[in-house]
């Protein structure tokens, strides 16, 4: 498939899952069935309809029509640590097999895929199973949300080199103004944009509330397809 995209973040709380509705909501307006796909999410609540992420519901809301929860997020745990620690407790292994199972499933109905990991490039899933493992089994190219604070520049150039090392296209990057802009925020974005191997897709601006988030995709560009990645 031509149009499936991971997106990884510089930390936890990077903004990627604001920066995925935005890549939605701008591939829905230029006409493509556009769906978020968040294989592997801890830290969530019970509801009447089972255990509910926000993160996947934010991306439901965004995807096309008529996706079940489940499809967006097959596999969900309830505490919020990272996931390789909570499915050992919970004897509830992730493995790459139920990944794959559940993004090709989504491919019968979307053209046009975002799919969202869990904390930083290198989470662990389980032992010996990292998530770039899975990201390199698909071939997926890579869309990086840089959280624009104080350190960023370190840990983005780290992320980028990480994903090429691992054989995979970065694709583009994505400013995230997780806080205000502080002081030095221009010099802090152009040197990103002059060292990251992948051009910039969008700054999203400082948001407080989840309306807000309606609007992102007006700020962002869709990558480009990425050739040399194997679909």
């Amino acid at each position: 498939m031509k149009n499936c995209w991971f997106i990884t973040g510089t930390d936890t709380d990077a903004g990627k899952t604001v920066a995925t509705c935005g890549l939605l909501q701008a591939a829905t307006q230029r006409g493509w069935r556009a769906a978020g796909y968040k294989p592997v999410a801890s830290g969530s609540e019970m509801t009447a309809e089972g255990l509910r992420n926000r993160d996947g519901l934010l991306l439901q809301r965004y995807s096309l029509p008529g996706l079940r929860y489940a499809e967006i997020n097959p596999l969900i745990f309830g505490e919020a640590t990272s996931p390789h620690i909570v499915s050992q407790a919970e004897n509830r292994p992730i493995t790459a097999q139920a990944m794959s199972a559940g993004l090709q499933h989504l491919k019968k109905s979307a053209d046009w895929i975002a799919v969202e990991g869990a904390g930083g490039w290198f989470t662990p899933l389980g032992e010996d199973f990292l998530y770039p493992d899975w990201v390199a089994r698909e071939q997926l190219p890579v869309i990086l949300v840089v959280g624009m604070k104080l350190g960023c520049i370190n840990h983005a150039l780290l992320t980028a080199r990480a994903i090429e090392a691992s054989g995979l296209v970065m694709a583009g990057w994505i400013a995230s103004n997780v806080q205000p802009p502080q002081y030095r925020h221009q010099p802090y974005l152009q040197t990103l944009i002059h060292s990251l191997p992948a051009p910039l897709l969008g700054e999203i601006p400082h948001f407080t509330d989840d309306q807000a988030i309606s609007s992102c995709g007006q700020y962002l560009d869709l990558p480009e397809s990425v050739r040399s990645a194997t679909y």
